[in-house]
């Protein structure tokens, strides 16, 4: 069965990513990589093995050059709360390395 058949309402996707990885992009720029273990109608969720990424833009006072910087850490069970959720990649095999 395709999986554009078995997608009847929007959270019938997050549904069929069960236990895959996941990359979910949030709210003041940050970032949550990591295999989804649960979720709800609110879209909180429960990863495992994740990576968050805080996105810091700051601007050398010197040269007026902008700087990119990801400050990552590693967490091992994570509960997010829906309301942070901006929006959520799935179906990316290479979810875990990309920075």
């Amino acid at each position: 069965r395709s999986m554009s058949s078995a997608v009847n309402q929007p959270l019938d996707l997050i549904r069929l990513s069960l236990d895959e990885d996941v990359v979910i992009k949030c709210r003041n720029n940050r970032e949550v990589r990591g295999r989804l273990l649960a979720f709800d109608q609110h879209l909180n969720m429960v990863l495992s093995n994740a990576k968050e990424i805080l996105y810091i833009t700051s601007v050398d006072p010197e040269t007026n050059e902008e700087k990119k910087q990801a400050v990552t850490r590693d967490i091992e069970v994570l509960f997010m709360r829906g309301d942070l959720v901006v929006l959520v990649e799935i179906g990316r095999a290479s979810c875990r390395e990309r920075v």
